[in-house]
């Protein structure tokens, strides 16, 4: 038998005459899902929290299930969360936010908003999807509460053990 020796452009062609499939040059551009009234929405969810949020260019204006956000997110950590997209993706003070929070604490309510906020973001401008996603804002946080156990006093502890 004899072996005959192949280039690499030898196999590049073996691998376009058998129709191997070629990567575009151009990553697919996302159209911005925006509806009649210039909204973008987007649903949140984080803990038993979930947030219907609405965005739309604007001067900054929150809303949270009727109330603005400084009386309803009363501490500044919850307030900060809320606001992290906006401030990562350099539109801060750019778009009027509407949002309706049902389930969970404030902290997840926060959080659920912040979720919203930032698919609402991507939705509106797909070019942030970049930015919202290296920061971690597009990823739903999956983490719950464990369920509680029968037999047990919480979700795993015992109850106290008594010898005699």
């Amino acid at each position: 038998m004899s072996q005959e020796e192949q280039t690499l452009s030898d196999l590049s062609q073996l691998g376009e005459a058998a129709g191997a499939p070629e990567l575009p040059a151009e990553a697919e551009i996302r159209e911005p899902q925006i509806d009649q009234h210039g909204r973008a929405y987007a649903t949140g969810k984080r803990k038993d929290a979930v947030a219907r949020v609405w965005i739309k260019p604007g001067t900054g204006k929150v809303q949270v299930n009727g109330k603005d956000l400084m009386s309803y997110f009363v501490r500044p950590v919850l307030r900060m969360m809320v606001n992290q997209p906006f401030v990562t993706a350099n539109r801060d003070q750019q778009f009027d936010v509407y949002a309706t929070v049902t389930g969970g604490g404030l902290s997840g309510q926060a959080g659920a908003v912040r979720h919203g906020i930032s698919q609402a973001l991507n939705r509106f401008e797909p070019s942030l999807r970049p930015v919202l996603k290296q920061a971690g804002f597009l990823t739903r946080d999956s983490r719950t509460v464990e369920r509680k156990k029968f037999g047990k006093a919480k979700a795993r502890r015992s109850f106290q053990f008594s010898k005699r």
